[in-house]
């Protein structure tokens, strides 16, 4: 990952850690006020996030881990591997929890006191989580460039980021539902509206977090560099003249980092000392072009 890279993700699980921490502490008052089974699963799921942040910037951390013995290629699937636990976590303290809280409200109802106390908290979490939203896509719009944000979404390696992401969404999306049904138990009376408002946001937290991690989960398998970088790599490749032919590329995203194995027909006549000065030269370019890329193989030879 490089320096800008590893910049912008850091600062999007920043905002996002700063603004769930008090958004969490500000639900927690209004649900104790108020009783609202929807207001408490909120406070929990802001605190779930909050802890989720620290993970998250755990893993990017560890992920920057210079190469050893004992793991040569780094320890870039780290980010992977926490990314993986933030999405879990999001699924059983976030999801689950709010699902039995609204069936826990219809099956034991208990009055809601205060309420604008409530919506005036979910009001105020709105502009916050928003603001952490505005926060997260500028630094995705820094990394991604031109391309499309779907593109980017499908195709992006940075596990940390999509994550911090789909918190976001759902933050949004559950402070939204909470606001329209604890008015909708205020104005009627009728607390069911709450708890079903607890179990929508459920709902909504168990289908991101299932989305994050099959998401996350290819990454931990192994997956190759996103198509833009490879695109990269097959274009700086063929720019070489005394290259005849490329019998095949294969590429693996290590984290932050990306590792290359290429298998090459250099032209005839070619003597060994060439060859070698040629197949040097191309990996540093193809490393100064993508700063990504870590390790380079090239092997030529005259069949696949």
């Amino acid at each position: 990952m490089t320096n800008s890279t590893h910049g912008s993700t850091a600062r999007a699980i920043l905002y996002a850690f700063l603004a769930n921490l008090g958004i969490a502490i500000a639900k927690s008052w209004a649900a104790w006020l108020t009783g609202s089974g929807s207001m408490l699963a909120e406070a929990i799921h802001s605190y779930a996030d909050s802890g989720n942040q620290v993970l998250l910037y755990l893993g990017l951390r560890q992920s920057t881990r210079a190469a050893d013995a004992e793991h040569p290629l780094g320890y870039g699937k780290r980010s992977y591997f926490w990314s993986f636990i933030v999405a879990m976590l999001l699924f059983s303290l976030g999801g689950l929890f709010s699902v039995y809280e609204g069936m826990h409200k219809l099956t034991h109802p208990e009055p809601l006191t205060m309420a604008w106390v409530a919506l005036l908290v979910l009001g105020v979490a709105v502009v916050l989580e928003a603001m952490s939203m505005a926060g997260c896509l500028r630094e995705i719009r820094h990394i991604r460039g031109n391309r499309p944000f779907g593109e980017w979404l499908r195709n992006t390696r940075n596990s940390a980021l999509v994550v911090v992401f789909g918190e976001d969404i759902a933050a949004l999306i559950g402070l939204v539902l909470a606001f329209i049904f604890v008015a909708l138990a205020a104005l009627t009376g009728n607390t069911v509206f709450d708890a079903i408002g607890s179990i929508c946001i459920g709902i909504v937290l168990l289908t991101i977090s299932v989305f994050l991690v099959v998401r996350v989960q290819s990454l931990l398998v192994g997956r190759s560099a996103d198509p833009q970088t490879r695109q990269m790599i097959a274009d700086i490749i063929r720019e070489e003249p005394d290259i005849e032919e490329v019998f095949n590329t294969v590429t693996m995203q290590f984290g932050p980092d990306t590792m290359l194995a290429a298998k090459i027909r250099l032209k005839a006549g070619i003597d060994i000392e060439t060859a070698v000065a040629l197949i040097n030269s191309l990996e540093r370019e193809l490393k100064v072009r993508i700063p990504e890329l870590r390790w380079c193989f090239i092997e030529p030879d005259t069949e696949d």
